[in-house]
């Protein structure tokens, strides 16, 4: 049920691949919710992808970018202004991608350049792309920014390997980027640290399944689905969050905050006896 929480805003929505992404949860969301949007993503990833048909469900304009690409990033932010008539009030950047892990390098065997790729696709795009949307003076005062983060940035997940770095300075960027953007034009910039997730991307990761599977042991409301991290998404970039910026917003179903479960003992114990 909509409840018109986006009526009369527009922005641009990143990293739409499939009907697995979060990305393509928020843009089906903020369409329901009354939102016009531009979609982007990276050449390559169009064509891997189902984007087209995505954006001729929303009506949405389709502007390839490579994020790491400063001037592909003006390009876009320049064509969704026109094409949306004005000023953006929210921005999503759901863009990660490791060589190392593509490659199933262990952490003491990471390959420094595809390193640094992960750090600029993953991190340093979050930067370039808010850098852009400054220098074109492209948000609306009041506007979200929200990329999407997971819990390798503050702890020890041994295959998710140098996306834990990126993931890191990701939250770092969005709070520092928060408070500069916070002071010029009263934009928030948040991230959100979401549970594993069923995705393309994320299904790449080594052991992915078992920890998932523990994930949502751990949780007291189980993993938070697709659908879910996208709803949280439509809050923030509604007008019901306007004083939330500069934080890590945790949607996981409790599991950052539990040290171990009954399902999880329970577990352990079949496996010992």
């Amino acid at each position: 049920m909509s409840n018109n929480l986006l009526a009369g805003k527009v922005g641009i929505i990143s990293g739409a691949l499939d009907h697995k992404s979060i990305a393509w949860k928020v843009a089906q969301k903020a369409h329901a919710e009354g939102a016009r949007f531009v979609l982007t993503n990276a050449p390559l990833a169009m064509r891997m992808g189902e984007i087209k048909q995505l954006a001729e469900e929303c009506g949405a304009l389709i502007v390839p970018a490579d994020a790491t690409s400063v001037e592909e990033l003006e390009n876009l932010f320049s064509q969704a202004t026109e094409h949306l008539g004005g000023k953006l009030d929210f921005v999503l950047h759901s863009i990660g991608m490791s060589p190392n892990i593509r490659k199933k390098k262990h952490y003491g065997e990471l390959d420094y350049k595809f390193f640094q790729q992960t750090l600029d696709v993953s991190a340093l795009s979050f930067h370039k792309m808010m850098a852009v949307a400054e220098r074109q003076d492209a948000m609306n005062e009041w506007g979200s920014i929200v990329a999407l983060s997971y819990i390798a940035a503050q702890r020890v997940f041994p295959d998710y390997t140098d996306m834990s770095q990126a993931k890191a300075m990701l939250e770092s960027i969005a709070r520092n980027y928060g408070y500069r953007l916070g002071k010029l034009k009263k934009v928030r910039v948040n991230t959100i640290s979401q549970s594993p997730t069923k995705t393309t991307a994320g299904t790449g990761v080594g052991g992915f399944d078992a920890f998932y599977d523990y994930a949502d042991k751990m949780s007291p409301l189980g993993n938070a689905p697709a659908e879910a991290c996208a709803d949280y998404c439509i809050t923030l970039f509604s007008d019901l969050t306007r004083y939330v910026t500069m934080q890590n917003l945790l949607h996981d179903g409790g599991f950052s905050s539990t040290g171990i479960s009954e399902d999880v003992v329970e577990a352990l114990m079949k496996m010992n006896s």
